[in-house]
């Protein structure tokens, strides 16, 4: 770490230090589902000036943290497609099951739980300093046949499951 970064850091510090307040929020979350059972996940967030700050010092990278974060929730592979300081875009495979039960094809998600990343922040030094919000304002699930589920300011997402045509 170079004198400069490392001086950014002291900085960033010490304004933590004395001014704890909000940090990241969740605003929307879209799971979009293909006929194969396949996700593409795009999760829009807003970062407090510090934490843009830590991106831009390469100290943080909320996008690793989001897949790390999925990856331990779904026990799923999660390929990072795309990550900015407002939105990151991530894809699983076999993010759904495709049944076939008395001659119908039926898709089930799995549920998902935000409470699992505030646990996660917990372990880093900061976390005392901040006031993290993981329960997106908006959640919808998007099945192939254009049928979707919302959910309001929710913790987490139950298991799904639908009857495709």
């Amino acid at each position: 770490m170079g004198l400069r970064s490392l001086v950014a850091v002291l900085v960033m510090v010490a304004i933590l230090a004395v001014s704890p307040g909000q940090a990241f929020v969740a605003k929307e979350l879209r799971i979009s589902l293909d006929d194969q059972g396949n996700a593409e996940i795009q999760f829009d967030y807003s970062l407090s000036f510090l934490e843009n700050v830590a991106i831009f010092l390469r100290i943080a990278d909320p996008g690793r943290e989001l897949k790390s974060a999925l990856e331990t929730n779904l026990h799923k592979t999660v390929d990072i497609e795309s990550v900015g300081n407002n939105q990151a875009t991530f894809r699983v495979e076999q993010f759904a099951t495709l049944r076939e039960v008395d001659g119908k094809l039926v898709m089930k998600t799995p549920g998902l739980s935000f409470t699992s990343a505030e646990q996660a922040l917990k372990s880093y030094w900061f976390a005392p300093l901040v006031n993290p919000d993981f329960s997106p304002d908006l959640t919808i699930v998007s099945f192939p046949d254009g049928y979707q589920e919302v959910f309001y300011d929710s913790d987490g997402i139950p298991p799904l499951s639908r009857e495709l045509p």
